[in-house]
């Protein structure tokens, strides 16, 4: 009787080790995956914060919690069934989608890079900007019903990139495996953004104390917050364009046009064998580079494109 116990302690001691294995597997694969989705996750960052630009300080972290809650819906219910029927049954269509998605990238980032231009008057507006301007006049549902459309593009992208990341895992390890990204990305961009939105309360209450310390960190902390919002926009420009790039030469390499990933493959290989201890970092940067600058001319391209379809729709 002992003897069976024992056994079966240990058979329960080894499915425990299997189970915790199997944790560890799935996280780690859900954040390879979420740093695939690093540059739409700072686009998403960025954009948000807008949305609650000109409404009552009591109001914004309520709008922002309304808002990371139709997020989460939106990768639940809607985004994450679809992309993992998909994978089960049309996986091919997975790199089409991909390159769809990082096309869109592309022209995001272009967009954003020619709305600062002194030659384009500054008055272009991505379709990530569209909603967020003019929201602050509109009422609180309009306001919140518009991020959240934003953020179902965004967050569409998001997935299917995780997705992509995991297509070879079984179906409950992919089905796990998203969850936890949408979980711990939608927790991420929505905690920073509560934070953002809430940077010069802090800093305007710790400016009023008494103490000297924390009346300069204060300061420091409402002079700081257009620069962070500039930096994020910058950043996540960046990202997109890189991003974008970067999943559209990998497409194009996948569907039998090799010529464009080669040439940046190529050229990453070589300055990798030419810098010695560097070159693992050196060829990384040749690559995002050359990635980035993929992404700037497929959206330099699709620029004119989407203005002509705009008209037409007008």
């Amino acid at each position: 009787m002992s003897a069976g116990l024992f056994g079966l302690l240990d058979d329960v001691a080894a499915l425990a080790r299997l189970a915790a294995a199997s944790v560890d597997d799935i996280g780690a694969a859900a954040g390879r995956a979420s740093l695939k989705a690093a540059g739409v996750v700072v686009d998403d960052t960025a954009v948000t914060p807008q949305y609650v630009q000109g409404v009552a300080a009591e109001r914004e972290l309520p709008i922002v919690r309304r808002i990371a809650t139709g997020s989460l819906r939106n990768k639940m219910l809607f985004i994450l069934p679809a992309a993992l029927l998909l994978s089960e049954f049309l996986p091919w269509v997975l790199t089409p989608l991909l390159m769809i998605g990082g096309a869109y990238l592309c022209y995001e980032g272009a967009h954003k890079v020619w709305a600062v231009l002194p030659w384009s008057g500054g008055h272009g507006h991505g379709a990530g900007d569209t909603d967020a301007h003019g929201a602050p006049a509109a009422d609180e549902g309009t306001v919140v019903s518009g991020a959240i459309r934003t953020d179902f593009i965004l967050s569409a992208e998001i997935m299917v990139i995780a997705l992509n990341e995991v297509a070879d895992e079984p179906f409950v390890s992919r089905a796990l495996i998203l969850i936890v990204v949408a979980l711990g990305i939608t927790a991420l961009v929505y905690g920073v953004v509560a934070l953002i939105v809430k940077m010069d309360d802090i800093g305007l209450s710790l400016a009023q104390r008494t103490s000297k310390a924390a009346q300069r960190v204060g300061r420091g902390l409402v002079r700081a917050m257009p620069h962070l919002l500039i930096v994020i926009t910058v950043v996540g420009t960046a990202a997109m364009l890189w991003v974008g790039g970067h999943i559209v030469l990998v497409g194009a390499d996948e569907l039998g046009w090799h010529a464009p990933y080669d040439a940046v493959h190529h050229l990453e290989v070589a300055v990798h064998d030419a810098t010695g201890a560097a070159g693992g970092t050196l060829g990384w940067l040749v690559n995002t580079a050359g990635s980035a600058l993929a992404g700037a001319v497929l959206g330099g391209l699709l620029l004119p494109v989407v203005a002509a379809a705009r008209r037409l729709r007008r």
